[in-house]
């Protein structure tokens, strides 16, 4: 199909030029549809890189940022985003979703080609495309440059002017026993130790370039570094290192030796996880965006953001293994092996229990004897701001939690600028405090709490007392539900495999919020097509699917294997005047 122009408010990282697919005639456009928040687009920005290096002259990258949360539609918040993860293309701010319904977008992340003469010829969703990407692009250069439709040269990017600072978005914070404060600079992708004042540096780690070196703590690397945990004493002493960071971007834990500054890498391959084991020798372990990382009950617990699940690491054993969660994305109680978690970004130890917000859910979590509960929030959908009975209140894509001295727990509320508190008590939800810029980690004083304030690039002291009712409003995300029929409904996948590769293995699993929405065809298969039953009496929910493709080189000798995968919540109502299909694309072209 013809490629409907590009349509939305704000045109970010073009000099406030607009951007239109007609006057880029002649070039292969790629359009990732994304949104801040989201875990999986931030990984998609990783992969498009070396493509976006690779074929510089005929490719142009736009980003049409469609966003979630309420939050992430703002000028300013794109703004700092953009800047925050060195996205270095056209931005388009879509928040009214425009360009996403011309489009038919489903899914954050979904990446489109726009052939040189304006035609869609390819769709991805999810991530893990770009190796296929790099043969669907180098195709249409060949086919193109035959044809003489192929335009080089030229971009319409322009880069933003950077204001410096001490810090860059850091993120999570940690104090030692002597009262200095170690924080994650995640933009300048290093850990900065400050005195007890929170203002004098007296070291970093890492030379500021994004990377995963090893050695000294002026040469070593990291890549967008964000949650800390210090070990205790006779731990690091076995281990060799005090500090543990959880390099994010670089999808490995690193180990910092605060006496001598040495920078080593504990666990991790620096590949990301797509399938497989998830536990083993920790420097044979592929992770994925571990978020946040805390010490409790003898061994560190780590926020794997990118899956959706925690891991255990053992630091003197050397091992890492999965604590919770299932991969799938959404909020689900009950025992660690068969729970939902959604991108958990931070982490707080209470004595048996362990806190966790989960920043997709916009739910404030606890795990305690085994088994994960909820104490705020309700499903992918529903957010705001609003105070009251925790069965009420709603949040917008927290960040980060702490232990308050009383015993109740503060919420670095993200997306709403507030720092929140719940009692476990009453299980009453007030505001602390507002108008911070994008709060994501929380630090406990002796009279105070540090608030990590990210797209301020800054530590900001809040006093532990006061706190006010606020009504608020609720949300949801503003994403349209496929209309279905109730009863037997046809849901295939699509997936072509791009050129050159063929079809390997494929798994598709499927559940329900709620689980009576689903009446049959729940569970896990290898097909990517099946039949399911909605229940006749549901009106709507969300179908959860996973989608899963692995694809390997047809001629080659010693053939490589790639793994593409998505995960989809899909809001539907059920009408009975409802289609009994509904199609996704995993990658292809419907």
């Amino acid at each position: 199909m013809r490629a409907p122009e590009l349509s939305g408010r704000t045109w970010l990282n073009t000099g406030g030029k607009q951007v239109r697919l007609a006057e880029l005639r002649g070039r292969i456009v790629l359009l990732d549809f994304w949104t801040s928040g989201c875990i999986n687009c931030l990984h998609v920005l990783d992969e498009l890189r070396p493509l976006e290096r690779e074929f510089a002259d005929v490719l142009v990258t736009i980003g049409v940022h469609s966003p979630k949360f309420l939050h992430e539609g703002e000028d300013g918040a794109i703004e700092a985003a953009v800047r925050r993860y060195g996205v270095h293309h056209p931005v388009l701010n879509d928040p009214e979703l425009t360009t996403w319904g011309q489009y038919a977008v489903k899914a954050w992340p979904t990446l489109v080609i726009v052939d040189p003469e304006g035609y869609v010829v390819h769709v991805a969703a999810g991530e893990g495309h770009a190796e296929a990407l790099r043969r669907v692009i180098a195709e249409l250069v060949t086919t193109h440059e035959a044809k003489g439709t192929l335009r080089r040269g030229g971009s319409p990017y322009v880069p933003v002017e950077e204001q410096p600072a001490e810090l860059s978005f850091p993120s999570k914070a940690v104090v030692t026993t002597e009262g200095r404060v170690l924080v994650a600079d995640t933009a300048h992708h290093s850990v900065v130790e400050f005195a007890s004042d929170g203002e004098t540096v007296i070291r970093r780690f890492g030379s500021g370039e994004r990377g995963s070196a090893d050695g000294a703590f002026d040469v070593a690397t990291f890549a967008e570094p964000s949650g800390l945990a210090l070990l205790p004493a006779e731990v690091a002493d076995r281990a060799g290192y005090h500090l543990l960071v959880a390099d994010t971007a670089g999808h490995l834990l690193r180990g910092i030796d605060l006496v001598t500054g040495e920078v080593s890498t504990v666990a991790g391959t620096g590949d990301q996880w797509r399938d497989g084991e998830t536990g083993g020798k920790a420097r044979e372990v592929d992770l994925t965006s571990p978020w946040d990382v805390v010490w409790w009950q003898d061994r560190a617990i780590v926020a794997m953001a990118g899956n959706h699940t925690l891991s255990a690491f053992d630091p003197v054993d050397g091992t890492v293994s999965r604590f919770a969660g299932t991969t799938v994305e959404g909020l689900r109680d009950g025992v660690l092996d068969e729970v939902f978690f959604a991108q958990t970004s931070g982490l707080a130890v209470q004595g048996k229990r362990l806190w966790l917000v989960d920043a997709e859910t916009s739910a404030l979590r606890w795990i305690e004897d085994g088994e994960a509960h909820t104490a705020v929030g309700t499903d992918l959908f529903s957010f705001g701001h609003r105070d009251g009975d925790a069965e009420e209140a709603l949040l917008q894509h927290p960040l980060g939690v702490a232990v308050l001295p009383d015993g109740s727990i503060a919420i670095a509320d993200t997306y709403n600028g507030a720092i929140r508190r719940y009692d476990p008590e009453t299980r009453a939800v007030s505001t602390l405090a507002e108008d911070f810029a994008e709060p994501s980690g929380l630090l406990v004083t002796d009279d105070s709490l540090l608030v990590v304030e990210s797209a301020a690039n800054r530590l900001r002291a809040l006093p532990l007392s006061g706190g006010r009712q606020v009504a608020g409003d609720a949300h949801e995300v503003r994403r349209p539900s496929s209309v279905l029929a109730p009863g037997a409904v046809e849901l295939a996948v699509v997936f072509t495999p791009p050129p050159g590769e063929k079809l390997n293995s494929a798994r598709l699993e499927i559940s329900a919020s709620p689980p009576e929405l689903l009446a049959e065809g729940g569970g896990t298969g290898t097909e990517l097509t099946r039949t399911i039953k909605l229940a006749d009496g549901a009106t709507e929910g969300v179908l959860q699917i996973v989608a899963q493709a692995a694809t390997c080189d047809e001629a080659a000798e010693n053939p490589v294997c790639r793994v593409t995968r998505q995960d989809w919540g899909v809001p539907v109502r059920l009408d009975s005047e409802g289609p009994a299909s509904l199609k996704l694309i995993l990658a292809g072209v419907a």
